[in-house]
Order: C-alpha cells, then structure tokens, then sequence
C-alpha cells in the first residue's frame, strides 16, 4: 500500500520519540467488540444514543443495564488483537483511548488514559465512589452496599470527562513527535480536538474516510490490526523500545 510505505519512511526518517497513540472504536473492531456506529451497531433496535445518557438511566436502569451487562459480556470474551498488541509494544507512548473495553491494559499498555471509562468498574449514584466490576451481575440493576444504584462508571452523552484526563492528554499530544489515530470516526467531541493541537507527523488508520483524514499526514485505509504492526515496527527499527 502506497500510503502506508509513505508513511513507514516519514517514521524512519524522523525517528520519533514521544509518541501519543488516539484509538477509538475501530481499534477493537477485529477483536468483535461493535462499533456501534455501523452495521450491527443496533441492540433491540436501540441506538447508543438512546441508552447512554443519564436520562435514559433515570427513566430506566434496568434496561440500561441490561445493554451494558450484554455489552460486558461480549468484551469479557473477547482477547486483544494485533493491534492492541502492537501499541501495547511501545513502552514509553503515551495511549489516549475512547474504548470502554479495557483491552489496552489487558495486551499490556501501562500508561492509558481513559477518556470514556471502563466497562468493568461502577460508580455509585449517591457518594460517587467506584470500585471493580469484572464479573457479570447476579441482579440488575446492581445497588451499592449503601442501598443506592450502581451505574456503569463511563462518560454518557451529555456528561464531562473525568477530572484531568483531557488537560493530560492535550499536553501530551501537543508535545508529541508522532500521533498516532487508530480506529476512531473524528466526531465525538471533545477527543477528536485532540488531532488540532498536534502539528508533527501524524498517521490516522481507518478503513473508511473520517472527519479528521485530512488533518493528518498520512490516511491509511486499513483495519486496525493490519496496518498498525508495520507502522509500529517502523517505530521500534529507528528507536529503543
């Protein structure tokens, strides 16, 4: 592929230290996890949109949750793809992620900013505390031992982003040498802004066209897991791991 040889060469060229990595959706696609902003992204004919807001969880936690437990479910027997491993590869980057699915962490990335959440923690309604989730709920909706609801600890439509997380992210992608934007569509504020604050070398992978192709670099139409081992590789052949 043109692009992504294009692309390999401008890494070796620069050799690249301070490396940011933005992933969204798409980056867990090959490892089945939906996108559900595309074929399949319909649950009881129910959009995202229609069951991640805190209006949704008010009028009913149950099927809220029903949806989230479906959606656990799915990731708990899901494994990590090439991609995933790959990033995962590159110690010393800094990974900014969208996915609620944890499987960063899990190929072994260490240093990761969850814009969004995690699937498998909760947080209580009424004192806000959090704590693990990593087993499927015997009821739903789940209470706290204080008697109030358990929601999904995750960032819903309409809600702000966990305190720090964008500040740390947007210092880091400003300073950046390389970004790299693995598998997000561009259109979930505030996270597709990071790509404007950054004016290095930049190298988006996606199979379709998204709304920030044309702000970065190189825009290589590829899965995920078939275009981020090379593009990795060629990090690792010009820098120490």
């Amino acid at each position: 592929m043109e692009v992504l040889r294009a692309a390999v060469d401008a890494i070796r060229k620069e050799k690249p230290r301070k490396i940011v990595v933005l992933t969204g959706a798409g980056v867990s696609a090959d490892s089945g996890i939906p996108t559900f902003r595309g074929a399949g992204g319909l649950w009881r004919n129910y959009r995202a949109e229609d069951l991640a807001t805190p209006e949704a969880f008010a009028r009913s936690p149950l099927l809220v949750w029903e949806w989230y437990e479906w959606r656990r479910s799915i990731v708990r027997e899901a494994e990590p793809n090439a991609a995933h491993r790959a990033i995962a590869s590159l110690a010393k980057a800094l990974v900014v992620t969208q996915n609620v699915d944890g499987l960063h962490q899990r190929a072994g990335s260490q240093n990761v900013i969850e814009l969004h959440g995690n699937l498998f923690r909760t947080r209580c309604v009424r004192d806000d505390s959090r704590r693990d989730a990593i087993h499927a709920f015997g009821d739903l909706p789940p209470h706290c031992e204080c008697g109030a609801l358990l929601r999904p600890d995750v960032v819903w439509f309409g809600e702000t982003l966990p305190e720090g997380a964008f500040a740390r992210a947007s210092h880091a992608v400003s300073e950046a040498d390389l970004l790299l934007v693995i598998g997000t569509s561009g259109v979930v504020f505030p996270a597709a802004g990071l790509v404007s604050l950054h004016d290095g070398l930049s190298i988006e992978i996606n199979p379709q066209v998204s709304a920030i192709s044309s702000a970065c670099t190189f825009a290589i139409a590829a899965k995920a897991a078939e275009a981020a081992p090379a593009i990795i590789e060629a990090i690792h052949a010009g820098t120490d791991r």
